[in-house]
């Protein structure tokens, strides 16, 4: 694959300066948190990280990818040379908070309050990548361990995702860095630590139809083509059947209609264009470019000289059940006693782009605050998360 090169920097060795307790996971998602790295991430949030990473031993790489306001910093670290080798993947960047006046707690100062951690980017998931980093650190305190740990993180994953993590998976495919498993810490549990791992996500299709007309009066139809009659007949095809019933690890396709719109004020006009947008969360029986070609045959039959646009967000992908998958399964048994679901529903992830590369599967913390106002997690879940990587990594290179 061909792209522009990016500013290529590496560094080893640690920094000096102020960091936090690195075994401490609070600690860390609290120096995290307080840099407001709005998507696409300005890059303090990552510096910081950075500083952290060489303090442990890692060699870092900062990886900028893109042009102008499109230039998205990236990082990738690595600590040893051996198999196995365990990737951890996330993103700094974080959504923004909205009014800020509407929080309890500002969104930046990372307090604590009743066992609680506030802030934009606690759980969604800066809280993740503390646990993580927290977790190697408590192994390199204990003598390390025999495999290598790298890190891809990304600036870019709350926005188009265009200039992160899937340019950063060709340079190391490039410098022959691909792992032989990767943990994305996604916030996946719906509830409590330990109820759910994702091995797969749905793929996502979005589709804009433009049907155009002949504008004209209503009580003159014949002298008029009312092109929201054919739109409508277009839609209703779509949503005559299923797309499927779901197959072994994947729930039923589901198309949604999103909006149409005619942009007619008028009560005796027919418009002369009428328009609609959709999204297909699809399954393993599918393909974005199927589904696009089911899309302009509906089309093709009901409105001939429609237009149909569509944009693949992503293909749907599976990490079947494996060593590395049951070493995380065991790991959150371990620690919480629960034994996760497999899970392969919600939105897309940059797992998307992993999962062309090596097996892949997401976990970290609660994720029912993520986006909102007072985003947080609970200390204890930032322990326990903690706790589970550290099992894992302990357990996948034994």
């Amino acid at each position: 694959m061909t792209y522009s090169a990016p500013d290529q920097t590496t560094t080893t060795g640690p920094r000096t300066g102020l960091l936090p307790d690195l075994t401490d996971p609070v600690a860390v998602t609290q120096a995290l948190i307080r840099h407001a790295s709005v998507s696409p991430d300005p890059g303090p949030a990552q510096q910081t990280l950075a500083a952290m990473l060489e303090a442990l031993g890692f060699t870092i790489i900062s990886l900028p990818f893109g042009e102008g306001a499109e230039r998205t910093p990236n990082l990738f670290a690595r600590l040893g040379t051996a198999g196995p080798h365990i990737c951890f993947a996330g993103h700094t960047d974080v959504v923004p908070p909205g009014a800020e006046s509407a929080w309890t707690h500002p969104p930046y100062a990372a307090d604590i309050a009743d066992g609680i951690l506030f802030g934009r980017g606690a759980c969604d998931m800066k809280g993740g990548i503390a646990a993580f980093v927290s977790a190697v650190a408590r192994c390199v305190q204990q003598g390390g361990l025999p495999g290598s740990i790298s890190l891809l993180i990304t600036g870019d994953e709350e926005g188009p995702a265009t200039y992160g993590t899937c340019k950063v998976l060709d340079w190391m495919a490039e410098q022959d860095q691909i792992p032989d498993f990767c943990v994305v810490g996604e916030p996946t549990n719906p509830a409590a630590m330990g109820d759910m791992i994702k091995i797969g996500r749905r793929g996502s299709l979005n589709a804009h139809i433009v049907v155009e007309g002949v504008q004209g009066h209503v009580a003159y139809p014949h002298r008029a083509d009312n092109p929201v009659h054919k739109l409508l007949s277009v839609l209703s095809a779509l949503r005559e059947a299923p797309l499927d019933k779901g197959s072994d690890w994947f729930e039923p396709s589901s198309l949604q209609i999103t909006s149409m719109d005619v942009g007619n004020t008028a009560t005796n006009l027919i418009p002369a264009k009428a328009e609609a947008r959709l999204n297909i969360r699809f399954n393993d029986l599918h393909t974005g470019t199927g589904l696009k070609g089911w899309l302009e045959t509906i089309c093709r039959q009901h409105a001939p000289t429609a237009r149909v646009t569509v944009r693949i967000s992503g293909e749907s992908f599976l990490t079947a059940p494996g060593a590395a998958t049951d070493h995380l399964v065991q790991a959150v048994q371990t620690v919480t006693g629960r034994t996760p679901k497999l899970d392969t529903g919600g939105g897309t992830s940059d797992a998307r782009f992993i999962a062309n590369y090596c097996p892949v599967a997401e976990f970290g913390l609660v994720g029912a605050s993520i986006h909102k106002v007072d985003e947080h997690t609970t200390l204890a879940d930032l322990e326990t998360l903690t706790t589970i990587y550290k099992t894992f990594l302990e357990g996948v290179m034994a």
